[in-house]
């Protein structure tokens, strides 16, 4: 019996031990929801580019609400006084948003309920380039994501047989870029070939003394070959593809947002249901 009682006193004090620890950490909750009120909710951006003079889209996503009514939706920019644009209530509350955005935002309201809180942004302007938050406040709690939204133009080039040359020539048109982009030609035949010495780039600027036309021009070019005119900044790349036999001319050409994609701990899972939210929002858009 004598033996027994340092052990019960043992497990008394670690009873004891027990209910401390449980009793801070109920009061560390009760701290954490008096100050924030709710639980953190992920809210995810993903990285994009605005086209000068073009619609463009900020991206994000978060938890799925079904009360609309709670959903707030705010986008901030960085250095900007006031809002760039605020739904909540299930409409959106433009009293505080700042006026360069004054007719230029929408969010998609049909889609918010399962978690698209994207921001379309009518007629890209070079100086909406910055860093933008995403904050959402739900029935479930709230959260913010950044992202970096850069701005500029590009477009996808258009290769033709010039025929205007004194030699066998293909041009390469592309009618918006900015900043200056480099232009490279490659062959299929022979993909170490250096075309710099055949070929003659030049920049137009445009009427609005901003974005610029792309001419590049490849001589010397042979049939049955495939060529491809590439031009890239920092922000886009686009590529065109032309092969010419004796009986047709085959082209092709596809356009590559730069460093675009989401960030880092995305589930494939979320991805693919990004993928068809972006594909129901540019079906809007066209």
């Amino acid at each position: 019996m004598e033996g027994g009682a340092p052990a019960m006193g043992l497990q008394q004090d670690t009873d004891v031990i027990n209910i401390i620890i449980i009793l801070a950490g109920a009061i560390a909750l009760i701290i954490g929801f008096g100050i924030s009120g709710k639980h953190f909710i992920t809210v995810r951006t993903f990285t994009s580019a605005g086209n000068i003079g073009e619609d463009g889209i900020l991206s994000c996503t978060f938890e799925p609400d079904i009360k609309l009514n709670s959903i707030i939706i705010q986008w901030l920019k960085e250095g900007t006084m006031g809002l760039v644009h605020e739904f909540k209530e299930g409409k959106d509350d433009l009293s505080q948003q700042h006026e360069m955005f004054r007719g230029r935002t929408a969010v998609f309201a049909d889609q918010v309920v399962v978690g698209n809180a994207s921001l379309r942004l009518k007629n890209v302007q070079l100086s909406d380039a910055g860093t933008y938050t995403c904050y959402i406040r739900t029935s479930k709690g709230k959260g913010n994501a950044n992202l970096e939204y850069k701005t500029g133009a590009f477009s996808v080039p258009e290769i033709n047989v010039d025929y205007n040359a004194s030699s066998e020539s293909l041009r390469c048109e592309a009618p918006r870029w900015f900043p200056q982009p480099t232009v490279a030609w490659a062959s299929q035949i022979d993909q170490s070939a250096n075309f710099s010495e055949v070929s003659n780039t030049s920049f137009e600027l445009n009427s609005e003394n901003v974005t610029m036309k792309v001419v590049s021009v490849l001589y010397n070019v042979t049939i049955n070959n495939t060529y491809s005119c590439m031009i890239e900044n920092n922000i886009a790349k686009a590529t065109g593809d032309i092969k010419v036999t004796d009986s047709e001319v085959k082209r092709r050409s596809q356009l590559q947002l730069l460093n675009s994609g989401s960030f880092p701990g995305v589930s494939s899972v979320l991805l693919a249901a990004w993928a068809l939210i972006c594909l129901s929002t540019y079906l809007m858009l066209r």
